[in-house]
């Protein structure tokens, strides 16, 4: 994008199913898609895979089921430079309980999409071909580009009301994808300006400059800095392109990272989607939160609320790369969004089929 500005591609219509096993989602078979009674999204990221499945319900859409498990498919992709099995085997059992999921609410149009590691991996084809053979779901790789249009299209109703230009981030498992909008021509949707895509997300950035394991705090806080400078980097050639901001700046993230800083932050015993979901927070807060995360070591890390032994490893790079947003970035408040990549697939294949 050296230009300095990018309008994302249209993506690409529903697949037709290919030839046997039959597909979890068969297309609609009247071939009529308004009737269509379900849709289902399925994001399949480096560190997570993700349900999402609904009815049209108005000018949005009302959710009937959902499915989310932690399968680190992109442990060790850094320095093997493939999926390994024992990450495939946990994928693929979770992608087997999406498929009973898409047969059991008889899902009429559905679209699964795969990111950053699928798109690294040297074997992530062979990946998506046994996918198909053993689930009959049909995962598509996606661009970068496409991801974050994703995104924004999923999430942009949680910005802060106001004109200009807004900075939406996803930090993911392995990349991190920053998208600079103008909401100031009173569309529905915001006007994508510009984007950049990192190769650092909390598995992959953990992997190459994190630490492992008990270790001091020196030890911890020279890793901390060693993954924010690595983030910095990455992000250089996006902040050259920033253009000058004028009036308040606005900034809205999606992922599990700030969700999970925000729970944080909020003192939950548990995570609630409907307390951090639109919940508006002072960037100073969520930059109190990822340092007092950086300097815990992994036990006072596991012992936290919402963050237990599950997060507790990549909550660090997570931190990290929500510092370095927000440095390039500097809004006083951080918008909140648990949705982004499975909502925007939604809200595309619901107006395709004219709903």
């Amino acid at each position: 994008m050296g230009d300095g500005s990018a309008r994302m591609p249209r993506p690409p219509e529903p697949r037709p199913a290919r030839p046997a096993p039959e597909p979890a989602s068969p297309p609609n078979r009247r071939g009529r898609w308004p009737d269509a009674r379900h849709f289902a999204a399925l994001d399949l990221g480096t560190n997570n895979c993700r349900l999402l499945i609904a009815r049209p319900q108005g000018a949005g859409f009302t959710v009937v089921d959902a499915f989310s498990r932690i399968v680190r498919l992109g442990e060790g992709l850094a320095s093997s430079g493939r999926l390994s099995d024992a990450a495939i085997e946990r994928t693929i059992a979770a992608l087997k309980i999406c498929a009973e999921k898409l047969k059991r609410r008889h899902v009429a149009l559905s679209r699964s999409v795969a990111t950053e590691a699928c798109r690294r991996a040297d074997n992530g084809p062979a990946f998506i071909q046994r996918v198909y053979r053993e689930t009959g779901i049909v995962l598509d790789i996606i661009t970068a580009e496409e991801e974050a249009r994703l995104a924004v299209l999923g999430c942009h109703a949680l910005l802060e009301p106001g004109d200009g230009l807004a900075l939406v981030f996803d930090i993911g498992g392995g990349s991190t994808e920053l998208v600079l909008v103008d909401t100031g021509d009173g569309g529905d949707q915001p006007r994508i300006l510009d984007w950049h895509s990192a190769p650092w997300g909390v598995v992959s950035l953990t992997e190459a400059r994190g630490v492992t394991g008990d270790q001091d705090a020196p030890t911890r806080a020279a890793a901390y800095a060693r993954m924010r400078a690595s983030v910095a980097e990455a992000f250089a050639p996006f902040v050259a392109r920033l253009p000058e901001r004028v009036g308040p700046m606005r900034l809205l993230g999606t992922s599990g990272t700030v969700t999970t800083l925000a729970s944080v932050h909020l003192g939950l015993p548990s995570y609630d989607r409907s307390a951090v979901d639109g919940l508006i927070v002072p960037t100073a807060s969520m930059r109190a939160v990822s340092q007092r995360m950086a300097s815990l070591d992994l036990a006072g890390r596991s012992a936290v609320p919402c963050i237990g032994t599950e997060r507790a490893d990549l909550v660090v790079a997570g931190c990290a790369i929500l510092e370095t947003i927000i440095d390039i970035w500097p809004a006083e408040r951080l918008g909140i969004a648990d949705r982004g990549i499975r909502e925007g697939i939604l809200r595309h294949l619901m107006r395709s089929a004219g709903r």
